[in-house]
């Protein structure tokens, strides 16, 4: 590990802002000592807002910053990329925004039922070979559930057109109620303060002339899932960019 990483895993150890909890911490304490009590952290009791796979944390922080009256935390595994966020909400004075360094398949170790309102999955790694690792499969829908409010919603923008297919076959066969879903956000004319929050490897597949595609729908609680059946085309550009663009 570089020292320039190292510096950072260093720096987020004295954000109070920043949880680092990855599986073999979390089993060596029994569980995570928060879980249920954020409203004390924030000292509030406003709704909390979930980023996955944050990247750098630029929408945790971007819409941190439009709604002071809501609570927002990021979610990744990977700390270097985290610390860019971490640190500029520290620098900033932000106190509804938290990060939380964790594996999301353990995302129900650190919030109680209902302790989440929404969920935001941006420009996530669309798992095309791997059904069990896709953020809007099933599998994670199931999860979702057990930490969010009855009809909680979630939020997917993706570059990518398969995952995009995917996605909504799944909210559809499953029954959930489709707020927006457009594969054009920027030419929809639905682009508002909140959809424009570009990540930076956002702004990257924009310049490459990709559309970028959006869906939002309520999560309302199942006891059981359909996944889809469908044949859906694979992504042919996305292996070689992946390799070379791999943060977000």
């Amino acid at each position: 590990m570089g020292k320039n990483k190292l510096q950072k895993f260093a720096d987020m150890e004295g954000y109070s802002n920043v949880f680092q909890y990855p599986f073999a911490r979390l089993r060596s304490e029994g569980g995570f000592p928060m879980k249920g009590r954020w409203a004390e952290f924030f000292g509030n009791n406003n709704d909390i807002v979930l980023e996955l796979g944050c990247g750098k944390g630029e929408y945790t922080v971007g819409l941190a910053s439009i709604y002071p009256d809501k609570n927002f935390i990021g979610i990744d595994i990977k700390g270097a990329r985290m610390w860019t966020g971490a640190k500029q909400s520290n620098i900033d004075g932000m106190r509804n925004v938290a990060f939380l360094r964790t594996d999301i398949e353990l995302i129900d170790s650190f919030f109680e039922k209902g302790e989440v309102s929404e969920i935001w999955i941006t420009f996530p790694d669309p798992q095309m070979k791997k059904v069990r690792k896709r953020l809007t499969s099933t599998r994670f829908m199931a999860l979702y559930q057990n930490i969010l409010k009855e009809n909680g919603i979630v939020h997917l923008k993706t570059d990518s057109p398969f995952l995009y297919t995917y996605t909504t076959l799944m909210v559809r066969q499953n029954g959930y109620k489709e707020l927006v879903n457009t594969d054009n956000l920027y030419a929809s004319g639905i682009a508002d303060k909140i959809l424009s929050i570009r990540t930076y490897y956002e702004s990257q597949w924009i310049e490459r002339g990709m559309n970028i595609k959006y869906i939002k729908f309520e999560l309302s609680h199942r006891d059981s899932f359909t996944e889809p059946t469908e044949e859906i085309e694979e992504d042919t550009y996305r292996s070689y960019n992946r390799r070379n663009n791999n943060t977000k």
